[in-house]
């Protein structure tokens, strides 16, 4: 009976795996296509011959490749920038002691419930006022804004769980607050805010409104306003639109990798002291 039901699980679980990855494969499949005009049958694409053209051709196409090194910029300074600014204020709420601490903290909780759509003008206007709008400094400052409150709330609890005896061991070595930070939580935290550079980089790099109404200049735009332009383009040939759009999801895919240890449970210090 046992095995049955593990056979059962497998199966499923197979059937799961095939439902997901069907069509990624068949997206793949028909951008190594030629033009395809009409979205091709399973037969039509494995007896045609495959061609990194449409590749080639996509990122030639429309300044794309600029597009691209623009959102690359983007997002890889806001992770940075998030993570740094992030983890400093969840270490202050940790560990620090200061007046109204959990009522601030209360208030960055309650930004997280207001829907983005609604902060948009208010943003925009501030942008205006400080002449940002249009700029890149514009941007970063609203993606790394909006996700601080978020950050901290999963970074808070995350240093909370970090043994305060490391803290006066540190101190009693003569060590400062910013030698703790750096020495002790930073390198203790390291499954967290790989965790975070994950989600950080996939929400800039994904992200369309806020760029579209921040960024005027065509040449400063990113990659999420070049595909829709492009689909507008290029709307019937399939092979090029997927072409396009599995370039986009390279470097989601790269950082992923590059930070998929980081999903692994840590021991944050357990056993770091000895009795």
């Amino acid at each position: 009976m046992r095995t049955f039901w593990k056979i059962a699980v497998y199966l499923v679980l197979i059937i799961g795996l095939f439902v997901v990855l069907a069509p990624f494969v068949y997206m793949l499949l028909t951008s190594l296509t030629g033009v395809a005009y009409t979205l091709p049958r399973p037969d039509e694409i494995l007896s045609g011959n495959l061609s990194f053209d449409n590749y080639l051709e996509a990122w030639s196409r429309n300044n794309f490749q600029q597009y691209f090194l623009n959102s690359i910029f983007v997002a890889s300074t806001t992770t940075v920038f998030a993570l740094f600014f992030s983890s400093m204020t969840a270490y202050a709420f940790a560990r620090f002691e200061f007046p109204l601490k959990e009522l601030l903290f209360r208030l960055f909780l309650f930004t997280m419930m207001v829907p983005g759509v609604l902060n948009i003008i208010p943003q925009f206007t501030v942008l205006k006022s400080l002449g940002l709008v249009d700029t890149y400094r514009g941007l970063l400052l609203l993606y790394v804004g909006i996700g601080i409150a978020g950050n901290t709330f999963f970074l808070r609890g995350f240093f909370e769980r970090i043994p305060r005896e490391l803290d006066e061991s540190v101190i009693i070595d003569g060590g400062s607050k910013w030698t703790i930070y750096r020495r002790i939580y930073l390198p203790l935290s390291k499954p967290a805010l790989g965790t975070l550079a994950i989600f950080t980089f996939s929400g800039a790099w994904d992200e369309f409104f806020i760029a579209l109404t921040v960024m005027k200049t065509e040449a400063k735009r990113t990659l999420p306003i070049a595909l829709q332009l492009f689909q507008g383009q290029h709307a019937t040939d399939w092979g090029l639109v997927f072409a396009a759009s599995i370039i986009a999801i390279i470097p989601i895919i790269l950082i992923f990798i590059i930070f998929q240890k980081s999903f692994v449970q840590s021991s944050t210090g357990e056993g770091a002291i000895k009795g």
